[in-house]
């Protein structure tokens, strides 16, 4: 979804919804990396019956990672993405179903955002290309020291787009990647895998919504399915709760910003391109091993609970004294519409709602004050009902005006403070800071010091440097008193560069001035604010985005064609009169081709990937559509501060002249292009094992070509229609590796088929309701009236991961022999372990064995009251009262100190070592001084 602040917004308003993923890591041995058994129970404590993986998530770090080396070619890229779905099949252990789905051509509407991102991505990239190479001649003429420029092909990934070849040789090692693991890996041995690649049509998280919805319409789904999505766009949590599955978690990366990256020019950390002085390179390690190495640290997984979201959303959205009967599902459904204003991938948000602004809070607050007069909700089904959405959006754009005032002033204040911190941290830096031998090292350095040569000389040089920043610290022009200190009367002119203030980007709507709505539609419409004809156009067509962005979520694509013309929103308080307005869409288009796509959204620059009559219209002067690939064009950045900020100004691709101008190079399309060039389907995977291999080897014996019904009960309750596959994966028939360094499969036991997604009527409509028989999971967040209840006396314990039964974590004997010895007083570490000896570990608690001149101390526990001395450390979480009958067993500490308190206090003390066993005068003196703790008299 385009509203890159959502999910941040959202896990620090609800963050009991996150979970931090235990992954079970590989055992290496002589280097060797033991696979894990994935067959065995998760280690999260839960068990997910299906995992969906949105692909594009996992190609584009896979094929040009922003935190390590990128792979050298394409067959390392290939190797990297089966890696990256080994380790999270190794996290998630789905048993029934694994889904994957890669983006296949997209509706019209999303083709917008495609282009605008594609060729934004060109320009940055020429930009930088120039950038870099200026800085390079400026270092190189000033004597500067530079690694040698890298002879080094691009990875264009314009390529990560249906069409190419790259996604056909994708689709390929996938097809490689699932019969491999189908007959090695026991995990698979039950799974039902789905492979739906780009040539089938639609974006990847569609695909996989559309295949649930379907199913969940058939009598045999499973009501309590446990469904886990992967991938890291914020739209999946709106489509995750669209399908209102009670049991749904979504697994992503997680976000940790400000990740160091190397200079490109001298490849060294801690400065950017702009900031390289082509200095030479330090030392990396003692021998300089650590020279080509980045600091690469394993990307961490985190699951997000939806179930655990709908609890906070149902204490937030109920209310009472409604004139119609609550109903949390459909309450659900309109906070996922008004999520839509805040920004998507089909409509630019409206200019008086910024997610950082809590727009999404000041919406609901709205709608639970309106919908009392609404008479009911706002969507159903993803159906919207434009009178009562009128009403919300008329009581937004009644505040629209304070709202540009406060962000104002925010604005303003957030300046200020900038300012004041620029101007602290100038005052506060040091004026001298040593340099060569004697500067300053950061904390945690690889390197190890060296030794200081020539000491006398160093000093003598910072003290000449020093005087000379002294005296040239009063400038020429400023007039000295007769002791020869600056004058007061006297000065310079601040120079520009000097200043604190930062250049901004030139605003000319000034929305927090008076008149702000006839500047708006001038500057960004070219049209007067009186235009009554005009405004309502743009909020017609903003609201029809609306209705089809909401069918889109919840029944399927409406229209292939239809999108939003415009590179702006309308103002909330333009949505009047929109109850009457026409929200029906054409029925029966069809998407664009894989190639007709690559047409709409590439930029000349990646022309490469198209046949070559296809890429010179997008280059030879003559041609009629060359209009549609500027090589340059404005970027408004609409208040924003950055550019990918802004709004890419491209003309929308007119699809009667593009089809018109490609009917004449059609003909110059060869076999394989036009291969790739045909919208394909799903294919269906599955091993010997599983109940489903033997009826889809025995269609293939007959070599039925009519579509038969896949049996329910064969394959968990999924259903559909199978179709032989021409490229079918068959048993006992090698499968040749498209990946020169991996093994051919000679001995598959795997098959595939096609598959087809249960087919219905075009106006049937998927019901938005939680299905009968589904259970509801056990409420994770604390109750309102769990202080109002007795609850047995016991205080509430959060739940911290999926299972509610797991038992709280306790140290053991040796655990606390370990905390005593690592942990000495010496350090000062305040805490219960910073003044009590290990107990248990040399006698009695009360005493330890005596040195030679030392006295017995009679209470080492002195921070813990006497009567509770014996309980054990402070529990991280409150507990409850102990129980004296029917008791779980006793802890380690407990049962240890009840053993110990048998006997009397001193049994052990004296000269004796440990169990009373007699000690050399040495060796006792050894261990003391080596194990012992030492405590001051």
């Amino acid at each position: 979804m385009g509203v890159p602040a959502f999910f941040r917004w959202l896990s620090r308003k609800y963050p009991s919804i996150i979970v931090n993923c235990v992954e079970e890591k590989a055992k290496e041995c002589n280097g060797v990396k033991a696979p894990i058994d994935t067959s065995k129970p998760n280690p999260n404590e839960v068990e997910f019956d299906n995992l969906y993986l949105d692909m594009n998530g996992i190609i584009h770090p896979c094929t040009h990672p922003e935190d390590k080396p990128a792979p050298k070619n394409e067959d390392e890229m290939m190797v990297a993405i089966f890696e990256y779905i080994d380790r999270i099949f190794n996290i998630v252990r789905p048993r029934r179903l694994l889904y994957m789905a890669i983006d296949g051509v997209a509706p019209r509407a999303k083709m917008n955002q495609q282009r605008s991102r594609r060729f934004r991505a060109s320009k940055e990239g020429m930009e930088a290309a120039e950038e870099k190479q200026k800085i390079r001649q400026e270092i190189l003429a000033k004597g500067g020291i530079l690694p040698p420029e890298e002879v080094k092909e691009r990875f264009d990934s314009n390529c990560i787009t249906p069409g190419t070849e790259f996604m056909d040789n994708l689709a390929k090692c996938l097809r490689y990647y699932i019969a491999d693991r189908l007959n090695s890996d026991p995990g698979w041995k039950n799974l039902t895998v789905i492979l739906s690649d780009a040539s089938a049509p639609g974006e990847g998280e569609h695909k996989i919504m559309d295949y649930i919805r379907r199913q969940r319409a058939q009598p045999n789904h499973d009501p309590n399915t446990h469904h886990c999505l992967c991938g890291a766009d914020a739209d999946l949590i709106m489509l995750g709760l669209a399908t209102h599955e009670p049991n749904f978690t979504i697994i992503r990366e997680e976000f940790k910003p400000n990740k160091p990256k190397p200079c490109a020019l001298c490849n060294q950390m801690g400065h950017e391109v702009k900031d390289c002085q082509g200095l030479p390179r330090e030392k990396q390690g003692k021998h300089d091993q650590f020279a080509d190495s980045l600091p690469v640290a394993e990307q961490e997984f985190i699951f997000i609970r939806l179930c655990v979201l709908r609890e906070y959303l149902e204490r937030e959205l109920t209310m009472a004294s409604l004139p119609f009967t609550f109903d949390f599902e459909r309450s659900v459904d309109d906070w996922v519409f008004m999520c839509f204003f805040v920004g998507n991938d089909f409509l630019p948000h409206l200019p008086s709602l910024e997610i950082r602004e809590g727009a999404i809070d000041r919406l609901v607050n709205i709608y639970k004050n309106v919908v009392h007069k609404t008479g009911g909700y706002l969507t159903e089904s993803g159906f919207v009902n434009l009178q009562r959405v009128q009403m919300i959006m008329l009581a937004v754009g009644e505040v629209e005006d304070s709202i540009f005032k406060k962000r104002k002033d925010d604005d303003d204040n957030f300046k200020r403070r900038q300012k004041e911190k620029r101007k602290r941290m100038k005052r506060d830096q040091p004026s001298f800071i040593p340099g060569g031998q004697f500067s300053p090292q950061a904390l945690g350095n690889r390197s190890s010091p060296q030794a200081i040569i020539n000491p006398r000389q160093a000093a003598f040089e910072m003290r000449m440097h020093d005087r000379q920043n002294s005296t040239t610290s009063s400038s020429p022009n400023t007039s000295l008193t007769s002791d020869g200190s600056p004058s007061l009367t006297g000065g310079i002119k601040r120079k520009a560069e000097d200043s604190d203030s930062e250049p901004e980007p030139e605003d000319n709507i000034r929305l927090w001035e008076t008149g702000w709505k006839q500047r708006y539609y001038k500057n960004k419409f070219d049209v007067d604010a009186s235009d009554e004809k005009f405004r309502r156009k743009v909020v017609q067509s903003y609201v029809e985005g609306l209705c089809w962005v909401l069918r889109y979520y919840y029944q399927g694509c409406a229209s292939w064609n239809w999108y939003y013309p415009f590179h702006y929103a309308p103002f909330a308080s333009d949505f009047e009169g929109i109850a009457d307005m026409p929200s029906n869409f054409e029925k029966g288009s069809k998407p664009f081709k894989p190639l007709e796509q690559l047409m709409g959204v590439f930029p000349a620059a990646s022309g490469n990937f198209l046949p070559p009559t296809w890429r010179k219209l997008m280059t030879d002067p003559e041609s009629s559509i060359i209009d549609f690939y500027l090589e340059d064009f404005a970027i408004d950045l609409n208040g924003k501060k950055y550019a990918w900020q802004g709004v890419a100004l491209l003309p929308f691709v007119d699809e009667r002249r593009l089809r018109a101008a490609l009917e004449e190079v059609y003909p110059d399309l060869t076999p394989e292009e036009s291969r790739r060039n045909s919208l394909g389907g799903d294919v269906l995977f599955v091993g010997k094992h599983h109940p489903l291999c033997d009826f889809i080897v025995e269609q293939y014996k007959t070599k039925s070509t009519e579509p038969m019904d896949m049996p329910p009960e064969l394959c968990h309750g999924i259903q559909g229609k199978l179709t032989l596959n021409d490229n079918a994966v068959l048993p006992d028939q090698t499968v040749e590796s498209p990946v020169p360094m991996l093994r051919d499969l000679t001995q598959n036991s795997a098959v595939s088929i096609s598959f087809k997604d249960p087919q219905f009527d075009e106006d049937f409509v998927f019901k938005a309701v939680v299905l009968p028989g589904a259970k509801k999971p056990a409420p994770v967040l604390k109750p309102g009236d769990w202080e109002k209840t007795n609850n047995d006396g016991r205080p509430w314990r959060p739940q911290l991961g999926f299972n509610r039964d797991r038992k709280p974590v306790h140290l053991d004997q040796s655990a606390f022999r370990t905390l005593g010895h690592a942990m000495p007083r010496e350090r000062g570490m305040p805490g219960m372990y910073a003044n009590a000896i290990p107990l248990g570990t040399y006698g009695s608690p009360y005493a330890r064995p005596l040195l030679g001149g030392q006295q017995q101390i009679p209470k080492l526990l002195s921070n813990l009251r006497p009567q509770e001395a014996w309980r054990g450390p402070t529990p991280l979480f409150p507990q409850g009262p102990q129980r004296t009958a029917g008791a779980a067993p006793l802890l380690a500490w407990n049962r240890m100190l009840q053993s110990q308190n048998q006997y009397p206090p001193g049994q052990y003390q004296g000269l004796g070592g440990p169990m009373g066993y007699p000690q050399r005068p040495e060796d006792r003196m050894d261990r003391g001084r080596q194990v012992w703790r030492h405590y001051p008299i």
